[in-house]
């Protein structure tokens, strides 16, 4: 049991195309169709709505996509610098997290945060007694 898909809205498809493009290929994921993405467990796909604007709501506050390792954190960090991203943090190791945790933080074009962590040592696991 996992995600199946993610649906994320941009207000321009033409403009965030290139900066999703960049990005999934850099963290290797496919490309499905020309607005969907794939690691072969879960896809992220993208909708345009014009004029949509950027509501301060309750919800999620970024994604995080898994490096396979810190030279591709490095990667995406250089390639971010190139487009003019904004970068918020990093790359940066972050330990207290878990050993090794390695992460980039930046906005997309539309301003949502995205995290990029390779993350060697990170394991999650059920809370006892917790329901």
């Amino acid at each position: 049991m996992g995600i199946h898909h993610i649906e994320f809205w941009v207000r321009n498809w033409t403009l965030s195309r290139p900066f999703y493009d960049g990005l999934f290929r850099l963290v290797g994921w496919k490309k499905t169709s020309p607005v969907a993405y794939f690691n072969n467990e879960t896809e992220i796909y993208f909708v345009e709505k014009p004029g949509l604007e950027k509501q301060s709501t309750v919800g999620p506050r970024h994604i995080c996509l898994t490096a396979g390792n810190r030279e591709t954190v490095e990667s995406v960090s250089l390639w971010l610098k190139r487009q003019k991203a904004e970068i918020i943090r990093g790359p940066v190791e972050i330990p207290q997290y878990s050993p090794g945790y390695y992460t980039v933080d930046f906005r997309d074009p539309d301003g949502y945060i995205w995290e990029v962590a390779y993350a060697p040592n990170m394991k999650l696991t059920e809370m006892e007694g917790q329901q």
